[in-house]
C-alpha cells in the first residue's frame, strides 16, 4: 500500500492511542502471572498481535475484546510453547525470549525480514550466563532456539537496546535462584524506568544502584492485575510535528505526563523550538508557529528520531539530533535513512555515526520508501503535508504497527492524505 499527501492546514483534537510499549509489557506479563488480569485500552496493532499471539504459544488464555482478558500461566511458559513467530516486533521477540528462558523446553524464535536483521546476541549471550543454552543461532539473530531453564547468578548485558534489560528484569523474578545483572552502554533509559514501574506495581523485590547494577529475588511471581494502559507518547510525535510545520492548532488528547515514556520530552523539543504548548484538562493544545533548529541529545527518545527529523527541515537555522547510534538498530537504520529520503525531498542533511545535521529546506514531494518501518512512515507522509506537491510513501500498512487509525485519524484533522492499494 502507499500513502499520498499533500500540502495541508490542520485543526480540531485528536486522541492519542495507547502505549505500544505499556501493552507488550502488560500482555507478557500477565501471560506467566497467576490467575486472571484485565488490560483496559490496549493498543490494538501488528505488535500486539505478535505479543498476544507469543502469550498463546506459552500457555495463556486471551480474551480480545474493548478491554482484554488474559489468564496467564503462573510462571513458566508451558511444554507445549515450541515455536514463536513476532513478525516485526522487537520488543516482543526480546520479552518473549527472556521468559521462554524459563522454560525446560526448547523454543524457536523467528519473525519478518527485518526482525531477522536485529542484534539479539546480547541477550541470549546474558542468558546463557544465567543458565540458558542457545540451541541454534543464525550470527546471534532470528531464527534461533533457546532452551532453559535459567538459573539465576550473574550477568553482564549490553544496554545498546533498552530492551535487552528489559527482557532480563522481567524474566529473572521467575528463576529459582537470585539474579545480579551489570549494565554497559545503555541507552534509552526512560524505557527501563516503564519496566521498573511494571515490577514494582507487581511487588516484584528487587536492587539497583541507578541503571548499572540489579539484583533481582529469585522464586518470585507475576499476579493478576487491571489497569488501563497509558496513551503513546512515540504516536502522539506525529500530529505533534504536523501542526508544527503546517502552522496548525491541535488540541492532543489522552496523554499522562506522568508517565515514564521518554517520549513526552518532545514536547519540550518543539517548546525549545519554538511551539506554542499549552497544557490543560482536556489536552495539550499545540501552535505551529515557526520553528528555529537547536541542537538536542536524543539518546532517550530514538523512536522521536524521524519526526524531529523532519520538524528540523523546516527550522531556521540548523538542527542538531545527537547521541542517538541505537537509532540504527530499530526496524530499519533510520539515521540513513531518514538522510537518504529527505535529501529526495530536498533536504539539506549531513549524516553522523550517531544522529544528523538537519539544515532549514525547501521539501517538494516525491515518491520516497517507507521501509516497512512505521515511523518511517508516518514522518516521510507528515513532511508530505507540509511539502510542495505531492509526496508519495511506499509499505504504508506498516503504520498499524502502533498507529492503525494513523490516516483516518490525521484526515479528520485535515490532513490531506490519501491510501493507494498495490
Amino acid at each position: 500500500m502507499k500513502l499520498k499527501s499533500s500540502r495541508s492546514v490542520l485543526t480540531g483534537s485528536i486522541l492519542i492511542p495507547a502505549s505500544k510499549s505499556h501493552t507488550i509489557r502488560a500482555v507478557t506479563i500477565a501471560a506467566v502471572a497467576k490467575g486472571i488480569s484485565t488490560l483496559r485500552n490496549p493498543l490494538m496493532s501488528d505488535d500486539a498481535r505478535s505479543a498476544i499471539e507469543g502469550a498463546r504459544e506459552m500457555g495463556a488464555s486471551v480474551d480480545l475484546g474493548t478491554n482484554w482478558v488474559i489468564e496467564g500461566t503462573g510462571g513458566a511458559p508451558g511444554q507445549n510453547c515450541r515455536q514463536i513467530n513476532v513478525g516485526n516486533s522487537g520488543t516482543s521477540l526480546r520479552i518473549l525470549t527472556g521468559l521462554c528462558s524459563l522454560s525446560k523446553h526448547p523454543v524457536s524464535f523467528d519473525g519478518d525480514k527485518s526482525i531477522r536483521q536485529r542484534p539479539m546476541m546480547p541477550l541470549l549471550t546474558a542468558l546463557s550466563n544465567l543458565g540458558a543454552e542457545i540451541v541454534e543461532s543464525a550470527d546471534g539473530k532470528c531464527p534461533f532456539t533457546i532452551r532453559g531453564p535459567i538459573q539465576g547468578g550473574k550477568t553482564t548485558i549490553n544496554g545498546v537496546s533498552s530492551q535487552f534489560l528489559t527482557a532480563l528484569l522481567i524474566a529473572c523474578p521467575l528463576a529459582p535462584s537470585d539474579s545480579e545483572i551489570m549494565v554497559e552502554n545503555l541507552n534509552e533509559k526512560p524505557y527501563v524506568e516503564i519496566t521498573l514501574d511494571w515490577l514494582r506495581r507487581q511487588g516484584i523485590r528487587f536492587e539497583q544502584r541507578g541503571l548499572e547494577w540489579f539484583k533481582i529475588y529469585g522464586k518470585q511471581h507475576y499476579k493478576a492485575f487491571e489497569r488501563e494502559i497509558p496513551a503513546d507518547f512515540s504516536t502522539a510525535a506525529f500530529p505533534l510535528c504536523a501542526a508544527a510545520i503546517t502552522g496548525s492548532e491541535l488540541l492532543i488528547r489522552g496523554l499522562d505526563f506522568n508517565d515514564h515514556q521518554g517520549d513526552k520530552e518532545v514536547f519540550n523539543y518543539f517548546e525549545r523550538m519554538g511551539m506554542q504548548i499549552r497544557h490543560f484538562p482536556e489536552g495539550v493544545l499545540a501552535k505551529g508557529t515557526g520553528l528555529t533548529g537547536i541542537d538536542i541529545n536524543m539518546n532517550a527518545t530514538p523512536d522521536a528520531l524521524p519526526a524531529m527529523a523532519v520538524a528540523a527541515c523546516f527550522a531556521k537555522g540548523t538542527t542538531r539530533l545527537l547521541n542517538v547510534p541505537q537509532a540504527r538498530l530499530k526496524e530499519c537504520d533510520r539515521i540513513a535513512a531518514m538522510a537518504k529520503e529527505l535529501t529526495k525531498m530536498g533536504a539539506k542533511v549531513e549524516e553522523l555515526p550517531d544522529g544528523l545535521i538537519i539544515h532549514r529546506s525547501n521539501l517538494k514531494g516525491t515518491e520516497v520508501h517507507g521501509y516497512d518501518d512505521h515511523r518511517m512512515v508516518m514522518a516521510l507522509s507528515v513532511a508530505g503535508l507540509a511539502a510542495e506537491g505531492e509526496t508519495t510513501v511506499d509499505t504504508a500498512e506498516s503504520a498499524s504497527v502502533t498507529f492503525p487509525g494513523f490516516v483516518n485519524d490525521m484526515s479528520r484533522l485535515g490532513a490531506q492524505l490519501t491510501t493507494i492499494e498495490t
